[in-house]
């Protein structure tokens, strides 16, 4: 099994490869959670993610034999981007598998390495069968995106230097798909404290490993916006690994990891995709459990697509009250809209869309219902908005 040898051997590897990441305290993040919560920002990597440091350990490993045919790889982004970029700087041919579902900003980075990718299947489990059988037909070496000892030695690293930064960590709270980021990093944790905690997040959709471990049996989803920790196969090594070495296991949903996603946008200013956000979510679901204890959290990864990032952001002011529709009925004459959005405005509030609608409604002939989208400060705002409406005769309600 792994060993903090094998970990410590890979960091001498990376040394000058990949960037040792800050690891630091949110201060706000911490009032809000009420534990200190440090965070790894591994989202700095060149490639936005923690995959290049297993990636480059295991390519810097291939003899002249191996690096001369090439290597294939399977993944949802990440892990290819990793090893398309080590590939490239170390002069290797690399072809990548990835699943239809893939971000487009993941594929382009990818090809942007100069890796030939592959899109094939609807899940990493048929993508990852496609890609073993490239290895077959084309004599490649497969890069495992976790179940490798070299993989998993390559992400402890992040483990060494969180613990050297700071040294008085409670807790790891640590983003799980495959296993070979936790495994790693557990590895390094137990070895150098035992008495720590490593704790792993999964999501509900996609709980492969949490129902290895735990023996329960969760419905696999078709989809979720933490895409690279969407697993349906946990690894043999490193379910191995996970089963000694680490305490527990946890899930969350999809609206936890939004939620966390903007949190860390807007009080951090780092961008991190779902699965970087797994760790945060899960602190912020069960706050009791992490109160007034030093926690570790690794900002995994940063690869979002755009227009999902536009969405899981326009969702979260409305789950926040910042963004918020109200319905107002009114009489349909000459200048109401006018009255009513000059209130509006008097209220503090901005108006992002409106929309009459006189057929589809059981409001008198004459009458008219507006729809407004509100730009607000939250909720209790949204209140005195209604508030102000229903004090100049107009019926209002939030919706």
């Amino acid at each position: 099994m792994l060993s903090l040898q094998d970990v410590q051997a890979a960091a001498q590897r990376l040394q000058g490869q990949v960037l040792d990441t800050p690891c630091v305290e949110s201060r706000t993040l911490s009032q809000i959670a009420g534990c200190q919560i440090y965070l790894k920002f591994e989202n700095l990597q060149y490639t936005a993610s923690f995959k290049e440091r297993g990636a480059c350990n295991k390519l810097t490993q291939l003899t002249p034999a191996e690096r001369a045919r090439g290597v294939v790889a399977m993944s949802a982004g990440n892990h290819a981007q990793g090893v398309a970029y080590h590939a490239q700087r170390l002069g290797l041919r690399a072809t990548i598998v990835m699943p239809r579902f893939t971000p487009g900003v993941k594929i382009e980075r990818t090809r942007g390495f100069g890796a030939e990718v592959v899109l094939h299947g609807d899940t990493l489990d048929e993508a990852r069968a496609h890609a073993r059988a490239l290895a077959d037909t084309q004599g490649l070496v497969f890069v495992h995106p976790y179940d490798d000892e070299a993989i998993m030695a390559g992400q402890g690293t992040i483990a060494l230097e969180m613990l050297r930064a700071q040294p008085d960590l409670d807790v790891l709270v640590i983003a799980v798909g495959g296993g070979g980021l936790i495994g790693g990093m557990a590895t390094v944790a137990k070895a150098l404290r035992p008495d720590i905690e490593v704790i792993g997040v999964q999501t509900e959709r996609f709980a492969a490993m949490f129902d290895a471990i735990k023996g329960t049996h969760h419905p696999q989803g078709a989809s979720t916006i933490a895409e690279g920790i969407a697993v349906g196969t946990p690894g043999r090594l490193t379910q191995a690994v996970v089963q000694e070495r680490v305490d527990d296991l946890m899930l969350v949903d999809e609206g936890d990891i939004e939620q966390a996603i903007v949190m860390l946008l807007e009080i951090e200013k780092t961008l991190v995709e779902g699965a970087g956000a797994a760790g945060l979510a899960a602190v912020l679901k069960q706050p009791a459990r992490f109160a007034g204890r030093k926690v570790g959290l690794v900002l995994c990864g940063g690869n979002i697509d755009p227009m999902l990032l536009a969405s899981i952001i326009e969702r979260g002011m409305v789950r926040a009250g910042r963004l918020a529709r109200i319905l107002v009925n009114a009489r349909d004459v000459p200048g109401n809209l006018a009255r009513i959005a000059a209130l509006v405005a008097e209220a503090g509030a901005n108006i992002d869309e409106v929309h009459h609608q006189r057929a589809f409604t059981l409001l008198a002939a004459q009458n008219v219902e507006i729809e407004l989208v509100l730009q607000t400060r939250g909720r209790e705002h949204v209140q005195q908005v209604i508030d102000c409406l229903h004090n100049a005769g107009f019926a209002a309600r939030a919706t």
